[in-house]
């Protein structure tokens, strides 16, 4: 069953005509993950509309706090009205390198942008990670050949406990656990 704040999410996405948002499939694991006890400071880097932040949000122990940032500051404005009835959800406007460094430390966290350089962003991100966080990556192409800095970054990290999860016959994830400080 889908959470009415995630079709509310793809409404908005919808009529923003925003088709980035994630899969279904993506969602269902982020609410699997997002469910688990203990999460206490949930992130997300790129919200877009707030879909993937629905599927978290829903899914999170009443009152938990949770942050999400949107670099294009129209998307932000929409999602944040989106979750206006939420206290616990701040969706920042802005680059998440200047916004998300200030909440941190975080021990669940949805990159659901910013992956594709993980020799820029990749330090950065994990250093926004308690140890024993978990984080989240989507939109992976299955059996891809050839180098792939974004796999090699978080599945080799020696930091990190990481998996490949195929979602769809074309998408995959990556699950990982930050294991050292």
């Amino acid at each position: 069953m889908t959470p009415p704040i995630v079709e509310r999410a793809l409404a908005l996405a919808a009529a923003r005509g925003f088709t980035r948002s994630c899969m279904a499939e993506v969602g269902a694991l982020l609410h699997v993950l997002a469910a688990r006890r203990g999460i206490l400071r949930p992130g997300e880097i790129g919200t877009g509309c707030g879909v993937g932040a629905a599927w978290i949000v829903s899914a999170l122990a009443p009152g938990v706090a949770f942050f999400t940032a949107e670099i294009d500051p129209d998307q932000a404005a929409a999602t944040r009205e989106l979750f206006a009835q939420d206290e616990a959800v701040t969706v920042l406007s802005g680059d998440w390198r200047e916004t998300l460094p200030l909440e941190a430390p975080f021990d669940f966290l949805f990159l659901d942008a910013a992956k594709q350089r993980p020799d820029l962003d990749g330090e950065a991100t994990l250093a926004l990670l308690t140890p024993g966080a978990t984080i989240v990556l989507d939109d992976l192409t299955p059996g891809r050949t050839g180098t792939d800095p974004v796999r090699d970054f978080w599945l080799t990290h020696p930091d990190l406990v990481a998996t490949e999860l195929l979602l769809t016959p074309k998408s995959a994830a990556i699950v990982a656990v930050k294991v050292k400080a």
